[in-house]
Parts: structure tokens; sequence; C-alpha cells
């Protein structure tokens, strides 16, 4: 990126930063039964772990601690159940279902300076995902503003290990699930930028448009460059374009950003702890899906830079800023 383009991407950033700013709400030690409206789960979950958990925290710290979201009920279609998943985990004593042993084949774990990142697949079947489900995305905002799942909270200890080693609420995070493949960002709540780097807009695209990454098998931890966010281009007269879904051909992502200092692990030294986890019983199917979810594109403002005098052209319904327009 030439250092015009590089200028003018900082400038964007900054501006959006500005209507962007997110404080933790959340105390992982102290956390209420509930944080929605609607919510089918808990968020006090206590200290065991058992198959039938309906809690509803993620915790998201390491390639050997994470969780990701999932339903509750076997062979569920994520587009139908987003307003319902539970938290899938792979260290017990948090209150939380387990990932059952073998489940993950390929786990990376990223650390950048702005989120942290988890890209992988695996046989997510056994984490309630029907079969065959091209799967769906997962943010705590949502349509109506009460996050996929209602009363979802993630916290992490990457950035501030808080009290007891369980972190700090992270405000903006996206997470997408399949039957096969998995990828969750999480942001750093005083990084460059959080809303942008977990931009929940283009729920449609996938795993590897909104985060390339390494999804083969194996399992590594990494720290890498934070990128460029998700969705904006920067041009070569230095002006940034964004992509809008729906409008026009989807462009190609952005490569995986460049990593080092990267660790290599054995799954049975990571996951030791999900050895007596079993998938939950099979039941009936939940929802009307037939193995292949479908998203709906939320729409947003367009955003531009270079087009006219700076100006923010909108903000969604709940407050996450939409777009911008900057001129130089």
């Amino acid at each position: 990126m030439n250092s015009r383009a590089n200028s003018v991407l900082s400038l964007f950033l900054g501006a959006l930063s500005v209507h962007a700013q997110y404080t933790a709400t959340y105390d992982p030690n102290n956390l209420p039964p509930t944080t929605e409206d609607a919510q089918i789960g808990t968020n006090q979950c206590g200290t065991g772990n058992n198959q039938t958990s309906l809690c509803q925290n993620v915790y998201f710290n390491s390639v050997q601690d994470f969780c990701i979201w999932g339903p509750h009920d076997p062979n569920s279609v994520i587009g139908n159940v987003e307003q319902t998943v539970i938290a899938w985990c792979t260290k017990p004593g948090r209150g939380t279902r387990l990932i059952p042993e073998g489940t993950l084949k390929g786990v990376h774990f990223l650390e950048t300076p702005d989120y942290i990142q988890i890209t992988g697949h695996g046989n997510m079947v056994n984490t309630n995902v029907a079969a065959g489900d091209a799967g769906g995305e997962l943010d705590p905002h949502g349509a109506d503003g009460m996050g996929n799942p209602h009363g979802g909270l993630v916290f992490s200890n990457v950035w501030n290990n808080g009290t007891n080693g369980l972190g700090e609420q992270t405000q903006e995070w996206t997470n997408f699930a399949s039957s096969n493949e998995f990828c969750m960002r999480v942001c750093k709540p005083t990084g460059s930028m959080p809303a942008a780097y977990c931009q929940h807009i283009y729920d449609v695209t996938g795993c590897g448009w909104n985060m390339a990454g390494d999804y083969t098998d194996g399992f590594t931890s990494c720290k890498g460059d934070s990128g460029i966010p998700m969705g904006l281009y920067p041009q070569p007269d230095g002006t940034t374009s964004t992509f809008h879904q729906g409008e026009g051909a989807t462009p190609a992502p952005h490569p995986a950003v460049a990593t080092s200092s990267c660790v290599t692990y054995e799954s049975t030294a990571l996951y030791a702890s999900t050895a007596f986890a079993t998938p939950t019983t099979t039941v009936a199917p939940s929802g009307t899906g037939t193995g292949t979810s479908t998203a709906t594109a939320r729409p947003n403002a367009a955003v531009k830079i270079g087009a006219g005098p700076f100006y923010v052209l909108a903000t969604t319904l709940f407050g996450v800023v939409a777009g911008f327009s900057i001129v130089f």
C-alpha cells in the first residue's frame, strides 16, 4: 500500500473510532442470571460443566482455551437458531458445554495488535450443527440489537487478565459457524477500530472472506499483523473503497496477514480435558432448515472515501457506525 493510501486509510479508521467507543459492562466474576430480554440461556453459569448447559458466555484466550457458539439442540441449522446458540468450549470449569474429543481437526490462533482470531475446521456436527449446513454468522448486534445470541457475552484475558484470570468483556466480535468449519475474531476494546476489524455486515460471505487465515489440519498459535479490515479496499490513487454486500460482484478477500513466532501443538496435549465430553444425543431436527442456512443481509449506508467533504452518512439503528465519506 502506498503512503497516501496508508494516510487515507488511517484517517478513515481514526474518524470511525470517534463514533465507535465502547465500554465493557459486565464483570465475568459477578454476572447476573441474564443480560437480555428473550434470552433462552444464562450468564450465571457456575464452575461446573455439562453437555446440557445453556451457558451463553464465551471465553476466548488461546489455542488451548477458547469457546465458539453452537446450537443447544442436535441437527440445528445455524440460520434458524442464531438468537439462541450457546457456548461450546475447550476448557472445563466455567459452566459451559465442552467440545467433544476428536471434534477439532485444525485450530489456528492468531494474536495481532488489534484483535485475536481462531480459524479452523472439524466435525462440528458434534456441537449440534446440522450435517451439511453451510452455516451462519453470530455477532453482538443482530437485527434486533440484542445480539446473536440474545444475551451472549464474550470475555478474554489476552489484554487484561482480570480477577481470577477471567479477563474482561469484549464488546466487538464476529463468529461464523458451519458443519465443518469455524472462525471467530474478538477485537481489543482499546485497539484501533474494534468495530471495523470485527465488522458484522458481511454475513453471507463466510469465514474465508471475512477472516482469511489457516484452515488446514494442525494446531498452531502465532503473532501477526492486523492487516486491513474486511470490506475496505485501498485504491492506487490513494482513496479507499468499501464493498457493500449485495451491491455488485463480491471482491476478492484480503490475503491472510503475515505471521511470526508460531508454535505448533499436538491436539492430545491441548484438549485432554475434553476427553470425557460426548456429543449430545440426537433428537429431531430443530427449525425448518434443510441443511443449508441462508443469512439475511442487513442494509447499511454507503461508505466512500475521496468523494466529497467529510461527513457521517449514516449510523445503524443501534449506534454502529455505517458509513463515512472523506475527501483529500
